[in-house]
């Protein structure tokens, strides 16, 4: 390959039927996919980021524990990275990704919806997490107000208040514990959560953290405010906030045509969903195929997603450059190697002139 040939396969350019081509389509425009797209864009690649609009921290007044960025609300950091990735000639469509597959010559083809594609050389999915919430009355309205689920993101926020610890599964004591950081007030709501045990009563008792018994059947707000969660049995337990843990699946259903598969993800030896395995690097089992962000790391935060969007796209502009090499080298072989057939076919020729 040429130095000519290697910068056009380094830029936006079309393929052979017209359809757009980049060296790699970012699916998701969160935190991970905009950084991907911007160290791509400062590593001289072409990249096209493809977004849905529908960002999982939309709810959250601010963006926490992000250096230089802190308190910033997600969609001014968004439209910030929207921005600095531009400037470095990414590029952007909002719209939903409806499949996506590997072609024969080897490019992945991304369909959006209304009929739109693309093709990229690589992909890097950063589609993010699916929150499926406990199913009471008026908690999915509050979700990312006072309804919440992790206290690095939100606990100073509702510090020394009356929080409420929802139970539904067996990670309810644990977390209950945690907020304690944050409020000498918490209260674990054993819900649908498993009885615990004698040694988690006495630790729930010792940091003086009160334990309700039975179902949650709503949640009690006054001008527009959380102030209660109100019991199966009709009795309002008062409190200003409430974590509850959602079960999270991975957003992978569009893209099931790459042979993506999503596994079970365990926190602290519980499952709380799914999520798509990778290496450190965030290469997927599925070559050509990256992922990072909350897709591949349930746990992970808006900065920490930020950095793992980088080191995927760090690997694969090496991947790239890998590539781009073997072809390079194949091309500078090959006019030697049909040069040494051509006088190898004359010096057989020679050798059959006759009197030879």
């Amino acid at each position: 390959m040429t130095e000519q040939q290697q910068r056009r396969f380094s830029s936006a350019g079309t393929s052979d039927d017209g359809e757009q081509r980049y060296d790699v389509v970012v699916i998701g425009g969160g935190a991970a996919g905009l950084s991907a797209a911007l160290t791509l864009g400062r590593a001289r690649r072409s990249a096209l980021v493809v977004d849905s609009g529908q960002p999982r921290n939309a709810p959250a007044a601010g963006v926490h524990n992000y250096l230089g960025g802190e308190g910033r609300p997600p969609g001014e950091l968004l439209a910030m990275g929207r921005r600095e990735m531009a400037g470095y000639g990414g590029h952007l469509v909002e719209g939903a990704v409806v499949a996506a597959r590997r072609l024969a010559d080897g490019d992945f083809r991304v369909d959006l919806e209304g009929g739109r594609s693309a093709r990229g050389r690589r992909l890097l999915v950063a589609t993010g997490l699916a929150d499926e919430l406990p199913g009471i009355a008026g908690l999915a309205e509050r979700w990312g107000r006072e309804v919440l689920h992790c206290p690095y993101c939100h606990g100073w926020e509702v510090r020394d208040q009356a929080i409420g610890v929802l139970a539904t599964g067996p990670a309810g004591v644990e977390q209950a514990l945690l907020w304690r950081q944050w409020s000498v007030d918490v209260t674990l709501f054993l819900h649908t959560g498993p009885e615990p045990g004698e040694d988690a009563r006495e630790q729930l008792a010792a940091r003086e953290v009160a334990v309700v018994d039975g179902a949650v059947r709503a949640l009690r707000v006054d001008g527009d405010r959380l102030t209660g969660v109100v019991l199966a049995g009709g009795r309002t337990v008062p409190v200003r906030a409430l974590v509850a843990a959602p079960q999270v699946t991975a957003r992978t259903a569009a893209l099931s045509g790459l042979g993506l598969a999503a596994s079970e993800f365990e926190m602290n030896g519980h499952v709380i969903g799914t999520y798509v395995p990778t290496d450190a690097a965030g290469a997927t089992a599925v070559p050509g195929v990256w992922a990072a962000g909350n897709v591949a790391n349930p746990a992970e935060t808006v900065i920490g997603s930020a950095n793992a969007g980088m080191r995927a796209a760090a690997a694969i502009n090496a991947d790239l450059v890998a590539e781009e090499t073997r072809q390079a080298v194949a091309g500078r072989r090959a006019p030697s190697s049909a040069a040494m057939e051509h006088e190898d076919g004359n010096r057989v020729l020679d050798d059959r002139r006759p009197g030879v």
